[in-house]
């Protein structure tokens, strides 16, 4: 008869849910699919030629603490938008990321607290100055990025832990009077990371009062103090306690144990915020809570930025799951009932290491313990959270990974998708990318955006090259990811002569607009927006070992690839991943198509012409420069074949070698020499004896007049300019004319016949990264005090306290010229590579 009546509640209560659910994934679905299908339909050409906005990038924009301004928040914008990118989400974190929140002491604008009213006014303006620019923007949902909640959630509504007392009693088969103790729990936070407590001003687990003051009954049960008990021995005595604890029970023979189970908070708050912003994370199994933590969050929306919010503001981001797992929630009860079928307070005894029904049953509790979290997880705080955003106009970004629930079953619910990965030791380091691509194309979705370039500090520290990232961002067009949302852009309040400027902790990627190579490396991100372009058109086409064949001409040498296809035509993106150049024979599931090489870093399109047919597939003879990479496209049907394979090579000859003899005017600002230096050969600025060289930063002017002979002049239409190895990027002037930016290998640039004349100005303009000088810097005295680092190694120090020469706008007392709030060296820190390296040399085709 139970059995019966659990079956007729779960019917009545889990069917329609999971009816709705579907309903409203295969909405969201079908919502995607046309998306898909009008990107796919695009000319190919068109988009590599010309990428259009979805193939812009974007940026996780890092607003730390209070530091914010009006008049950065400007500068920000116009940076990115002359860059390249269309689309901000602003994260509000605390002053510094060690990797935990911290403040840094006499801030300048302490009364920008998150979510607050001077920071909606910050808010404000951002949203109205995105507007101005055709940019979009979004908001992390709370403070911190870990992971729904704030000050506005109260204890009821923020994450349970499930919690009990115990006393053993002797029956003799008499009434008893029992006091049973409230359940007492550790005060300090069960959380997984420690945060800064302002109490004691440390980095900790704080003590959290409400873990003492807020506590709900669930059930009063008794069982016999035996290791394995029956169900049919466990007796519910929830009704039989008064109030204050006291229980009147007729005790029968033998020991029992009496537990009182009930809830407290979690205690996981949001971090790494600003203290006075951050609160509790709310229930993410009840739809009351996630309802109030959405509803407040969109309605704040809504009331500062009016119709800015669902048009220019247009998404919210919901970081990887970083936080404990809660164990309770108000209706757990009923909603184990409704979905497993049976009740569970018989085996509550089990979280306090008791066996029910032996140990196989016991075990089953638990596993279905476990999937009623993870359909809680999904019905209720995914599904809340999607509906309530879809009804505001607001896009759903989530990186959906790290949490108690199935991946593949809340990917169909997130509009936006996004995954991860990081720079770790300079290579492809993803997060979870398998679980998350096969439940993406499911769903239909074609948009595979990626958290990009996430930086740990011991690899990331003011050194970070474009060049260096380029293998890193095509492994992850090659796993499926064709929108890359950068890790990370950092806001910068103050005046431009505060640099590098405001940190993000120890956290890179450093991809400010305060980096030195920030202006040249818009052609970077030219590259990004013509790979997103072509890799969001079509379809993907699943990768099996028939479809691209490889032989290698050297061991260090890898290829990566993603093949695209809609309707006549084939695109596949072969890359590099090494920093090792070589050869490839590269076979490629096609026949009857002339293939075609686009190059992606030059925008040059042009036929293969030799390649050959082989058990009805082509294969082609590639080779790869350092980190290279091409989009093979087979578009145009032929119907005969070369008879035999080469290299597919222009050849090209010296017609002037340019090693020797360069002026070079450094900027004297940052600590270069004051005149120009004279190298009489191409050498690395970090062995020169001058330190005003040695730790110099920034960009440093190579000048240099040169001859070509009439003979020169008229014979060769194909001129590039090979300017061999640089460290770390160049923008290339030829009689004042620019012929474009060299931020990667092969490290050389055509240059238009029409330009040359028998007298030539060559300008190369060379940035190098910040490292040198911050090390530099640490060969003067300190006129800054620091914290030390509380993560697991030593990778740098944050700033104590904004200095008194900053606050007062005086010049620096000790000599040095860089400002940051995060430190990674010391005076012995190894430099970076800088400067043209060379060989340079006037290169014709032939």
């Amino acid at each position: 008869m139970r059995i019966s009546f659990y079956k007729m509640i779960k019917r009545i209560l889990y069917v329609p849910l999971t009816m709705l659910l579907l309903i409203f994934t295969a909405s969201l679905s079908a919502q995607v699919k046309q998306t898909s299908v009008k990107i796919a339909t695009q000319d190919p050409e068109q988009l590599f030629l010309h990428p259009p906005e979805s193939a812009k990038p974007g940026v996780l924009w890092m607003w730390m603490g209070a530091n914010i301004s009006t008049t950065g928040i400007t500068k920000d914008l116009e940076a990115l938008k002359e860059e390249g990118f269309n689309s901000t989400t602003v994260i509000s974190l605390a002053d510094a990321t060690n990797p935990w929140g911290v403040p840094i002491e006499k801030d300048p604008t302490p009364d920008v607290i998150a979510w607050t009213e001077p920071w909606w006014h910050m808010v404000q303006h951002a949203a109205k100055e995105s507007q101005r620019l055709n940019m979009t923007m979004g908001l992390f949902d709370g403070a911190g990025y870990s992971t729904s909640g704030g000050t506005w959630i109260t204890p009821e509504l923020s994450m349970q832990q499930l919690c009990w007392s115990q006393i053993t009693v002797t029956g003799n088969d008499s009434d008893q009077q029992i006091k049973l103790n409230k359940p007492v729990v550790d005060l300090h936070a069960n959380a997984r990371f420690p945060t800064y407590n302002p109490l004691t001003g440390t980095i900790e687990m704080p003590e959290i009062k409400e873990r003492s003051t807020y506590y709900n009954d669930i059930a009063v049960i008794a069982i016999p103090a035996k290791d394995t008990v029956h169900k049919s021995s466990v007796i519910i005595l929830t009704n039989a306690m008064q109030p204050d604890g006291n229980l009147q029970w007729h005790v029968p023979d033998g020991e029992w144990t009496i537990y009182r189970f009930g809830h407290t908070v979690l205690g996981e708050k949001g971090q790494p915020a600003q203290w006075q912003a951050s609160g509790f994370e709310c229930d993410k199994m009840s739809e009351k809570a996630v309802s109030f933590h959405l509803d407040h969050v969109i309605s704040e929306m809504k009331n500062h930025l009016g119709s800015l919010a669902g048009t220019t503001v247009d998404h919210i981001y919901f970081d990887s799951y970083e936080e404990n797992d809660a164990t309770w929630t108000p209706k757990m009860r009923e909603e184990f009932l409704a979905r497993r079928g049976y009740d569970l307070l018989p085996y509550l005894p089990t979280f306090a290491g008791r066996t029910i029904e032996g140990i196989q049953q016991t075990f089953r509790f638990k596993s279905d313990f476990t999937e009623t979290v993870h359909d809680l997880y999904r019905d209720v705080y995914f599904t809340t959270i999607a509906k309530k955003l879809k009804a505001a106009h607001l896009n759903f970004h989530c990186e959906p990974y790290g949490g108690p629930w199935k991946v593949d079953e809340v990917v169909p619910l997130v509009s936006n998708m996004m995954g991860e990965f990081w720079t770790n030791d300079g290579t492809f380091t993803p997060y979870d990318l398998d679980d998350l691509i096969k439940p993406l194309r499911s769903s239909g979705q074609n948009i595979f955006a990626a958290e990009a370039f996430t930086g740990q500090p011991v690899y990331s520290k003011w050194n970070e090259t474009p060049s260096w990232l380029k293998p890193i961002g095509d492994e992850a067009f090659c796993e499926g990811i064709n929108k890359l949302i950068i890790h990370r852009f950092v806001h910068q309040p103050w005046d431009d002569k505060y640099k590098p400027g405001e940190a993000m902790g120890q956290w890179g990627t450093h991809f400010d607009r305060t980096q030195t190579w920030w202006k040249p490396a818009k052609a970077m991100i030219f590259y990004v927006q013509r790979c997103q372009a072509v890799l969001q058109w079509g379809q993907y086409v699943p990768k099996t070992l028939d479809d691209f064949g490889l032989k290698l001409d050297s061991i260090n040498l890898e290829i990566k690839e993603i093949h695209r296809r809609s309707n006549d035509a084939d695109i596949y993106f072969v890359a590099n991943s090494t920093h090792y150049p070589g050869d490839a024979t590269c076979t490629f599931n096609v026949t009857g198509k002339q293939p075609e090489l686009w190059d992606p870093v030059t925008g040059t399109i042009q036929p293969i012409k030799s390649f050959i047919k082989q058990d009805d597939k082509t294969v082609i003879q590639l080779s790869f420069a350092d980190a290279q990479s091409f989009f093979i496209v087979f578009r145009k049907k032929i119907t005969t074949y070369p008879a035999t394979l080469k290299h597919d090579l222009i050849k090209s000859k010296t017609l002037l070698s340019l090693d020797s003899n360069w002026s070079v005017t450094f900027d004297s600002t940052w600590g270069g020499p004051a005149n120009p230096v004279q190298f009489s050969t191409l050498t690395d600025w970090t062995l020169n004896e001058d330190e005003s060289i040695k730790y110099y930063s920034g960009t440093a002017v190579y000048s240099k007049t040169f001859s070509l002979p009439d003979t020169a002049l008229h014979q060769h239409k194909n001129v590039s300019l090979n300017l061999g190895k640089v460290n770390c990027i160049a923008n290339v002037f030829i009689n004042g004319k620019d012929a474009g930016v060299v931020w990667t290998a092969p490290w050389k640039i055509n240059i238009p016949s029409a330009w040359l004349q028998s007298t030539n100005k060559l300008r190369i303009e060379v940035t190098n990264v910040w490292a040198n000088r911050l090390i530099g810097d640490e060969q003067q005295p300190d006129d800054m005090e620091w914290l030390p680092n509380g993560y697991f190694y030593n990778s740098g120090k944050s700033l104590k306290t904004f200095p008194d020469w900053f606050l007062n706008n005086k010049p620096r007392p000790s000599g040095r010229y860089c400002f940051t709030t995060w430190n990674y060296f010391d005076k012995d820190s190894p430099l970076t590579p800088s400067g043209l390296l060379g060989p340079v040399i006037i290169e014709a085709g032939e």
